[in-house]
């Protein structure tokens, strides 16, 4: 899958125009797991998953704190650009994979 960079200069109207599901990863250059997710991201393949975007937070400090980011990385599935919940698994595939689809079957969450 390709990963692509989201600022918050362009990440409402891009994500609105997002259709199908989206995976949000908050991220920072300095961040070791957070390439360790890139990593994994870039080479993720699901018919779960339609695109990828990264922000990088020291960048787009505002959008950090729109979605209360504390704690990096941090993820978050979006379905036809509406925000659905954020998700929590280990950098593998398979939970990945598994944690999309848990989190696709549950009723959206509440926009942070």
């Amino acid at each position: 899958m390709q990963i692509a960079p989201l600022s918050e200069f362009d990440f409402h109207p891009r994500m609105a125009a997002s259709r199908g599901v989206s995976l949000v990863l908050f991220t920072a250059p300095d961040c070791g797991s957070c390439r360790v997710w890139l990593r994994l991201l870039n080479h993720f393949d699901s018919p779960l998953l339609h695109q990828g975007y990264v922000v990088d937070v020291q960048i787009s400090t505002a959008l950090a704190r729109e979605y209360d980011v504390f704690h990096l990385p941090s993820l978050f599935l979006f379905v036809d650009g509406k925000f659905h919940a954020p998700l929590h698994a280990e950098a593998r595939s398979a939970l990945l994979a598994q944690a999309i689809s848990a989190a696709l079957n549950m009723p959206a969450h509440e926009e942070p």
